[in-house]
């Protein structure tokens, strides 16, 4: 049991270390440029993982910002899971739940890292449409559309689609920002980004509100207390059309 119980004291000095060099001693008895090797290993293999899916993060913070992040991060959370894909979940939930604020964090850092993760898990989802219960060429007015389950409904406070090096904006605008980030028929991201209309167009459909979208278009136009609702509807149909052809809009239920 001594034998044992040294044995997990050497390996918990030597995952201490590997997690945080610089707070942590090595264990004894160890080489200390082998202990330096495993440490760089570890800590730049999950660094470049991370760069890879959060590439705008990573683009607009400097280097000695963007390490401090990493490190942080790597040397405090404890994962969830041993998968690695789950890796960017795991630093997203770091990010909301667990990192004190710092003075070169960017008010919109939690806002766009969930973006940039919506693009990775989308990327990587394997789920299959149930075409069985869809009518392809369906009534899209008349009947219920029916989105593709690889389509996202996304409302941010600031517009995270055009962050980048030239656009780090302070302060959120007055009006939030509806993105619809899908997988097309050539498995390529893709995004959009919708109107307010819009939008509450697809939250009725996707939420199954209503029996048809001409009854959400002209419950729509009730809410607008708009003088023609026909023009709202005609639109709505367009908007329809053009995500059917997106691929989007699977057709309608059947």
């Amino acid at each position: 049991m001594n034998h044992e119980a040294e044995f997990h004291k050497v390996q918990y000095q030597f995952t201490a270390y590997i997690r945080d060099p610089d707070n942590n001693p090595a264990p004894q008895d160890i080489d200390a440029r082998r202990m330096k090797v495993y440490s760089e290993l570890f800590y730049n293999n999950v660094e470049d993982f991370m760069s890879g899916n959060f590439p705008v993060l990573r683009e607009i913070y400097s280097d000695e910002a963007w390490h401090a992040l990493i490190r942080d991060y790597f040397s405090h959370h404890q994962a969830r899971t041993p998968l690695f894909p789950e890796m960017p979940r795991e630093f997203l939930y770091y990010l909301e739940h667990e990192r004190e604020a710092r003075e070169h964090d960017y008010p919109f850092m939690l806002e766009l890292a969930h973006y940039e993760w919506v693009e990775s898990v989308l990327y990587m989802a394997d789920e299959e449409q149930e075409l069985g219960r869809i009518e392809q060429d369906g009534d899209l007015l008349n009947g219920l559309p029916v989105l593709s389950s690889l389509a996202w409904l996304l409302s941010y406070q600031y517009p995270v689609h055009r962050i980048g090096t030239t656009y780090l904006p302070s302060e959120a605008p007055e009006q939030p920002t509806y993105i619809m980030v899908y997988r097309d028929s050539q498995n390529e991201i893709q995004y959009m980004e919708l109107n307010p209309v819009t939008m509450r167009l697809l939250q009725i459909l996707k939420a199954r509100e209503t029996s048809s979208a001409r009854e959400a278009l002209e419950s729509i136009a009730d809410e607008l207390q708009h003088p023609q609702p026909q023009v709202v509807i005609d639109g709505g149909l367009a908007i329809l059309q053009d995500l059917r052809q997106r691929g989007v809009i699977l057709g309608t239920e059947k």
